[in-house]
């Protein structure tokens, strides 16, 4: 199974570091995943970004804006991708293709958009687990509780959306680890799965997919 983790700029209240102490519960729980980075947050957090790859973790794009990718045009569809691998590359030093998520999960379904994705180099990724954890008033237990759940009931395979800035994820991340290994899981990063048909298509169908924050 592969944790994946949006290094994006939060927009919900948080507290104290968690990006970073996210960060290093990976380190400290020897997890390899994959991080997809927003290229805004690589200008801000350069050192945290180059923290991630320096960790070993497979590093893709989440676009420069994280707007909805739907809502650019042609023109500036392609700048924001490719503001973004700029932007990464200054920060850690390696492109983040072929890797890449869409804001929100906006766009995965549009043929048009993925095509484009693929001639800019990239294919885009999704999750089958999803604990919305950014929502308000989401809880460290009902966060753990709906990756451990979602993990267990698709099995071999899941890809689990996570962010690193909620405070749910700093907080239960360590727990989610220890329950996932004692039922078995090795964690992965996404290069190591099988992706086709569904995760990471090369062509518009994108059906195991789910939506996205």
């Amino acid at each position: 199974m592969a944790l994946t983790f949006d290094a994006e700029h939060p927009d919900r209240p948080h507290h104290g570091d968690t990006q970073t102490a996210t960060i290093e519960t990976l380190a400290r729980d020897r997890v390899q995943a994959t991080v997809f980075i927003q290229g805004r947050w690589a200008e801000a957090y350069p050192e945290l970004a180059r923290r991630v790859a320096a960790d070993g973790h497979l590093i893709g794009s989440h676009s420069f804006y994280h707007a909805r990718m739907p809502l650019l045009r042609p023109g500036a569809f392609d700048t924001d991708v490719r503001s973004a691998e700029r932007a990464i590359i200054a920060a850690i030093g390696r492109s983040p293709r072929p890797w890449f998520r869409m804001p929100f999960g906006a766009g995965k379904d549009q043929p048009r958009l993925i095509a484009r994705l693929r001639e800019l180099g990239y294919r885009h990724v999704g999750w089958h687990v999803t604990a919305r954890e950014w929502q308000r008033r989401r809880s460290t237990h009902a966060v753990v509780e709906a990756v451990v759940d979602g993990v267990t009931s698709h099995g071999d395979g899941a890809i689990v959306l996570l962010h690193t800035w909620p405070d749910p994820v700093a907080n239960g991340l360590s727990e989610i680890v220890a329950r996932l290994r004692a039922l078995g899981a090795e964690f992965v990063p996404i290069d190591e799965l099988d992706l086709a048909p569904g995760l990471a298509p090369v062509g518009p169908h994108d059906d195991a997919v789910l939506g996205s924050p």
